[in-house]
């Protein structure tokens, strides 16, 4: 099946997260979408057609989901869909595949910074429980939808992983 228009697949859907190492200009996400589509329209698992839909979210978050409903997206197909997207992104200088960084907001800007660099962030209060932050981690479209893809880190795995319970408020 042809992909299909992200916010039409439904909650029970997979997701997957595909974060920029950097901000992409409006030539760049036109070029991202475009391609995106090309290798949608095709996809398949174990030779039969995923309909599955893409968004990019800020310029650097690529969100693609599939109906698992209507078939499983396989180890395979997956390796397909990251291959492609490693691809993509050195033909731009940028990669879609790294989720070690942290990724969150400093004032208007989405910034990326190392686990251990958002770590001592914390422990000097540069950030805090309240700092929004990305989570890339989602795997569902349901949680995307209720929840969101940016949200104060106190609601993510972030707050367990980089904040103290006496402190970093």
């Amino acid at each position: 099946m042809p992909s299909v228009n992200f916010r039409s697949l439904p909650d029970h859907g997979r997701l997957w997260v595909f974060p920029s190492s950097r901000s992409l200009n409006a030539q760049e996400s036109s070029e991202v979408l475009k391609e995106v589509d090309r290798f949608l329209e095709q996809w398949t698992a174990h030779g039969r057609e995923l309909k599955s839909g893409r968004d990019l979210r800020e310029g650097r978050f690529l969100l693609i989901g599939v109906d698992e409903a209507a078939e499983v997206a396989s180890g395979c197909s997956i390796d397909a869909l990251v291959k492609n997207l490693r691809a993509l992104g050195a033909e731009l200088g940028v990669s879609f595949v790294d989720h070690a960084p942290v990724w969150y907001r400093n004032g208007d800007r989405v910034q990326s910074v190392s686990r251990a660099e958002f770590k001592s962030m914390a422990g000097k209060g540069e950030v805090s429980r309240q700092t929004l932050v990305f989570d890339t981690s989602l795997t569902e479209v349901r949680v995307l939808r209720d929840f969101g893809l940016e949200r104060p880190a106190a609601e993510t795995w972030h707050g367990k992983a980089f904040f103290t319970d006496a402190g970093n408020s």
